[in-house]
């Protein structure tokens, strides 16, 4: 054999082989990111603590992945919290953030920071949304919110769909009663309703069937690693879900309300507008303890039916085999009160408002099913997706990674802040600190039994100057 000859070429040959191999591998193995988005969804879980929720599949998520417990929104709004999970950046308080940064996207002169789907794109993903996952469902503005020269997310999405089915269009999905009922004046639409069908009566049922649609074409045609993103409207009001999921809850007795009086002295309380303004025939949750529990069991099967579309997304990426290569994260945009200070609905700068279930889920991580009690924000999504899939984070994000709370639940925390237009709020581990834009303090002390219903700002004046200067650096 002419081995000395050959040699030579083999060796350069090999080399290249296994160089290239090693580049196709490492393409093929890119890290494939899933997230959830569940609108209004407060810890309103098993495994957040609910004991009398029905929540299978979220709660098999928890078991394979890490529950962040205390996990806050910067924003007790749609809107502006989504454009924070979006943007891993402070914005706007209202719900037209998005498309203000829309807009800040035609001037040639302004600077625009690229949005984490954008980002993820830049790095070879193919990105695609279904449903609610901005604040309008499919990302488009306009009447009925189908405009398409009116984008809330340039330049984000490879694929952007909202499916309307009855419905006629997303605004009339985002608000949706069985069989394409739509809203026409609030007053006219009951705040629950439960009818007989699949979950097909509700448009929710629409948006996971073409999620998953979605993510079988993206497991089979697409070699580009995937961010998905699936919006699931309910529990948002009106609270209409299937009569079987309803049907749970059947002599499950419901835990007390905890501090359901309206707080005194100045505060971020409103008159739960949002709720009053469906038609609630005639009653008050605040004054008729029978009809409050109608609307909590009401809200309890909106949950229990959400869980059930998450768990087909979950399914199919199981059946697909893409599980094993890729990070899902579950997010709720934003909590909601059910009667605590006397509200019904978001928009307060509360605890019931701010806190949501947050749970992270990556291949071969070590602690599945724990539990961490780490103070964290949204903010800390998108960096954390980039630590976990190995790509760099942009500078211009103000959120921190998550990861070494992933690895070692018991690590600590960091303070998280929250907004609205006339307020801003912090919360430590121990306090909750709401200062408002006239410079008057709230001061809540989560150590004591009392937690958010005892204003102590001026027995600790040092504390609120301390947690004032940290609120208003981070908001600089």
């Amino acid at each position: 054999m002419r081995v000395g000859n050959i040699t030579p070429y083999f060796f350069v040959a090999l080399s290249f082989l296994m160089l290239t191999g090693c580049q196709q591998t490492e393409i093929s193995q890119k890290t494939n990111i899933l997230i959830l988005c569940v609108d209004d969804l407060r810890p309103e879980l098993k495994s957040f603590g609910a004991d009398y929720i029905s929540s299978p599949n979220i709660d098999a998520l928890a078991a394979k992945g890490v529950a962040f417990q205390r996990h806050f929104v910067n924003a007790p709004s749609c809107g502006p919290s989504r454009y924070t999970l979006l943007t891993g950046q402070y914005g706007p308080a209202g719900n037209n953030a998005l498309f203000s940064r829309a807009q800040n996207m035609k001037d040639p002169t302004a600077k625009v920071d690229q949005s984490m789907p954008e980002w993820f794109k830049e790095q070879g993903y193919t990105t695609v949304s279904v449903g609610k996952v901005s604040h309008h469902p499919g990302g488009r503005g306009g009447k009925d919110w189908n405009d398409s020269t009116k984008i809330e997310m340039p330049k984000a999405w490879d694929r952007h769909l909202m499916p309307v089915a009855e419905w006629e269009h997303p605004r009339g999905a985002m608000h949706g009663l069985a069989h394409g009922e739509m809203r026409v004046q609030s007053g006219d639409m009951d705040v629950f309703q439960s009818e007989e069908g699949g979950d097909e009566i509700y448009p929710d049922g629409a948006i996971t069937d073409e999620a998953v649609k979605q993510l079988r074409e993206l497991t089979t045609h697409d070699d580009k690693p995937f961010f998905l993103a699936v919006g699931i409207i309910k529990p948002h009001l009106p609270f209409g879900a299937p009569r079987s999921y309803l049907d749970r809850y059947d002599g499950v007795g419901l835990p007390k309300v905890e501090h359901p009086q309206k707080p005194e002295g100045k505060t971020t309380w409103h008159d739960s507008a949002e709720f009053m303004k469906y038609n609630r025939w005639g009653k008050d949750p605040n004054k008729d303890i029978d009809f409050a529990d109608e609307v909590r069991y009401h809200y309890a099967a909106c949950v229990s039916y959400a869980d059930a579309q998450v768990g087909k997304v979950l399914a199919e990426l199981k059946r697909s085999g893409a599980d094993k290569n890729t990070i899902v994260v579950l997010w709720g945009d934003h909590g909601w009160h059910l009667g605590e200070h006397a509200i019904w609905g978001k928009h307060s700068l509360f605890e019931e408002s701010l806190r949501s279930p947050l749970i992270v889920h990556y291949p071969g991580m070590e602690h599945a099913g724990a539990k961490t009690d780490a103070v964290v924000e949204t903010l800390d999504i998108f960096p954390t997706l980039c630590d976990l899939a190995g790509i760099s984070t942009p500078g211009y994000v103000q959120g921190v990674s998550l990861k070494n709370i992933l690895t070692a639940p018991e690590t600590l925390g960091h303070s998280a802040i929250a907004y609205t237009n006339n307020a801003s709020t912090i919360r430590t581990s121990t306090h909750r600190m709401t200062l408002h834009e006239d410079g008057f303090a709230e001061l809540y002390n989560h150590a004591t039994a009392e937690k958010e219903t005892e204003n102590v700002a001026e027995q600790h004046p040092e504390l609120v100057e301390e947690l004032t200067h940290s609120l208003q650096a981070r908001l600089q």
